[in-house]
């Protein structure tokens, strides 16, 4: 029964691949002066960002979106065949992530845990089990996007895409997803580089002007 009925399961396990769920959770945090956070929202790289396990294909999208309109509950991902997704979220410059928000489905449709990865794009249902996330957080049901999970901060540097993992939910067959919402600074230092290169870097037509004309002026200084 999904999260599009009344969830009636008190206890729902599940494993990909043989692989069951395991919890290892270490919740320290950074100093509490962390900096400037803003939204990431405009730094998403939305026609790259994909899911999967999606009920509806490309439904993922329509939870990145401007804070102001995090209480739009008519976009939302859900999962399909059972209650876990991945989301891969492509950043267009370098990022330094600092806290994580999500908005679910109340009860046990809501997400129940989470795990990130970065810049990996080959994360799938076959290898995420294997893999190591570089923090992950037990969860709150959060209906109105305002609990926010901190990073690492030392540890998102450097940051060009991001993975995330809800392996659990609170015992509903599938998660229901409305927002995401992500805080804390970038640089559009990538695409920027390559114009600035681009435009700067001198054209083989000048280096052969300049050729021609040191030609010019070593034969009238000859003479």
């Amino acid at each position: 029964m999904s999260c599009r009925d009344e969830a009636t399961e008190s206890d729902h396990h599940h494993s990909h691949d043989g692989h069951d769920h395991h919890h290892d959770h270490d919740h320290d945090h950074d100093d509490p002066e962390r900096g400037v956070e803003e939204s990431l929202f405009e730094y998403i790289d939305t026609t790259k960002l994909f899911a999967y396990n999606e009920a509806v294909t490309e439904s993922c999208k329509g939870v990145f979106r401007p804070g102001a309109e995090k209480a739009n509950r008519d976009k939302f991902v859900e999962s399909d065949a059972d209650e876990q997704l991945i989301i891969h979220i492509p950043f267009t410059g370098n990022v330094k992530l600092k806290s994580i928000c999500v908005m679910g489905e109340g009860g046990q449709c809501h997400p129940a845990h989470m795990k990130a990865f970065i810049n990996r794009e080959d994360i799938d249902f076959d290898n995420v089990e294997d893999m190591e996330a570089l923090q992950e957080w037990d969860m709150v049901e959060d209906l109105s996007g305002e609990m926010e999970y901190e990073t690492r901060i030392t540890k998102f540097q450097g940051v060009y895409s991001l993975t995330l993992f809800f392996n659990e939910n609170f015992g509903g067959e599938t998660t229901k997803i409305f927002y995401i919402g992500l805080k804390g600074e970038c640089k559009e230092v990538t695409r920027r580089m390559y114009i600035t290169i681009a435009e700067t870097a001198a054209r083989p037509e000048d280096h052969k002007t300049k050729i021609k004309d040191m030609t010019k002026n070593s034969a009238r200084n000859i003479q």
